[in-house]
């Protein structure tokens, strides 16, 4: 899942922001509400769960709705029940049966049922939004009785339960969203008009409701009082759109949030400093990479394999992990260290310039060439991109590539990249389920091959018949062997240069506990609390 962006702010917009921000904290901690503040850099291109494809679309939903399984709360090692009890699979594979747990309600206090999985799961597939490519092993949906959901799969997924955990597998109450213009019709892709609706309002039963959703400002969460488990420890939960690191830092500092989402590996020394304050740190997924179409109208020289090949060697690997901070890594190939199947970083790769430049020559470009980066201009989990496209830029350079820089809003960019009409980008890829095929995404005819350019039709059948083999082979050893396979054809080929997986670093007041980053839902608010 990847990337996005908002504008800088002067120095004295992010003063009247946090004046602000602190004179609406004391009114609404003057009513005694437990509230928690949490700021971070808002990407929300929905709050639909069919249609939502961004960070903190994430949050909010795992908030708002509920899934069959999850994870626990510290680890994404397992899977655990949600609004499923308990579920068997067929000895094929090829059929989940689900048993409901029972009492539990919607938000608005109407029983949750078989049936309005159905509704949530085929209105998500037929909707076909950013994230239905989830769904695309699921042939049906069925409920047999009120208690009870059997999934159909078409072929083999070995990752099903992974999808099933995410975001777009949230449950939702077809009345009301059907009474606010959703449909799980066939045509819902034309016909479902309740997008705008979901801004608005939420139709779920997780443990918060959401009140409210100021666009670039602040989404606003309040306790879900029908909420089926344990209620969680905050009346209200308050996402505060603060686009910059350093201004964060200074409202944590000024303790007018309680937690920073996107702290920067250079302020985690004077957060810790400050007494009552810390920083947590931890690995990330997040897959920071270059990407290069091959459809030479938009990619120009970056079309050929040649110049693929040259950019990835003229990386400097070293510098970006330097950069990044402790913990950074460089993966070997298009899946991050640490997934499952994944190589270590035993096999990164290394900077080479002497090379680079010899297969710009090989390539018809012996004195480099002129070329444009898009990218974003956004902080990602405390990376600031457009400090990493400015060194992409010096580092290419010593390479005969000289890069005019293209920063752009985060909307307009996303699209232009959906489009497949961006030639040479820089963005990321955050995992939309915890498994290695995810990352299939980057072969062609998946979402992420067609994007740059790499279609099907113009690949190696040996390459397609790998692609399909690792996306239903079961058994983990076999895994494994396909996974290593596909990792040794990116390293040698394909539009791609990944280069950096960072860490993470989440600031916060030492009275909040719980745990405050997760691979799949990033943070789950209702686990958080305070000390009193």
């Amino acid at each position: 899942m990847s990337v996005f962006s908002r504008p800088r702010r002067a120095l004295t917009l992010v003063l009247v922001l946090l004046t602000t921000l602190a004179l609406s904290l004391a009114a609404v901690r003057a009513q005694d509400e437990k509230v928690l503040v949490i700021g971070a850099a808002e990407f929300l291109d929905s709050m639909d769960p069919a249609r939502s494809y961004s960070p903190t679309g994430i949050i909010t939903l795992n908030a708002t709705y509920d899934t069959l399984v999850t994870f626990p709360p510290d680890t994404a090692d397992s899977f655990v029940p949600r609004l499923a009890a308990s579920w068997e699979a067929s000895e094929d594979g090829l059929t989940y049966t689900f048993t409901l747990r029972e009492g539990v309600l919607f938000s608005d206090g109407s029983p949750l049922t078989a049936s309005d999985v159905v509704f949530s799961f085929n209105r998500f597939k037929n909707i076909k939004g950013n994230p239905s490519f989830l769904a695309a092993t699921v042939e049906s949906v069925e409920a047999p009785d009120d208690a009870t959901v059997v999934i159909t799969l078409n072929a083999s997924d070995p990752a099903i339960l992974a999808k099933l955990a995410a975001w777009p597998f949230s449950v939702v109450n077809p009345e009301v969203v059907t009474a606010n213009g959703g449909t799980d019709a066939a045509d819902a892709d034309t016909t479902d008009t309740a997008d705008a609706w979901f801004s608005t309002a939420s139709a779920g039963s997780g443990p918060y409701i959401l009140e409210s959703y100021e666009k670039e400002s602040q989404v606003v969460l309040v306790r879900n009082t029908n909420y089926w488990g344990t209620a969680p420890y905050f009346d209200r939960v308050i996402l505060q759109n603060i686009p910059e690191s350093a201004a964060q830092k200074v409202a944590l500092e000024a303790g007018d949030i309680d937690i920073a989402l996107d702290i920067t590996p250079d302020q985690i020394e004077a957060i810790d400093a400050i007494d009552g304050l810390s920083v947590y740190t931890t690995g990330s997924f997040t897959l920071h990479y270059l990407a290069m179409n091959r459809n030479a109208e938009f990619g120009g020289p970056l079309a050929d394999p040649k110049v693929e090949a040259a950019v990835r060697a003229a990386i400097d690997y070293e510098g970006f992990r330097q950069l990044a901070g402790p913990g950074a890594v460089t993966p070997a190939a298009m899946l991050p260290v640490g997934m499952f199947g994944a190589y270590g970083t035993d096999k990164a790769p290394v900077r080479d310039l002497d090379a680079a430049k010899a297969l710009l020559a090989e390539a018809g470009y012996p004195d480099g060439f002129e070329t444009t980066l898009e990218y974003p201009t956004y902080t990602q989990e405390g990376l600031n991109i457009e400090t990493l496209a400015q060194k992409l830029k010096s580092d290419l350079a010593e390479a005969g590539i000289t890069v005019n820089l293209v920063p752009g809003d985060i909307g307009t960019f996303i699209e232009k990249v959906r489009a497949g009409e961006s030639g040479f980008f820089l963005v990321w890829w955050q995992p939309d389920y915890l498994d290695p095929d995810n990352y299939l995404y980057f072969l062609p005819g998946r979402n992420g091959g067609t994007r740059a350019g790499w279609l099907e039709a113009d690949a190696e059948a040996s390459l397609l018949e790998l692609r399909d083999k690792a996306l239903t082979e079961t058994n983990p050893e076999e895994r494994v062997k396909l996974f290593a396979e596909v990792q040794d054809y990116w390293i040698a080929n394909g539009p791609y240069a990944p280069y950096l997986q960072g860490s993470i670093q989440v600031g916060h007041n030492d009275n909040i506990v719980g745990v405050f980053r997760h691979p799949q839902w990033l943070i789950d608010v209702a686990g958080l609390s305070r000390v009193e």
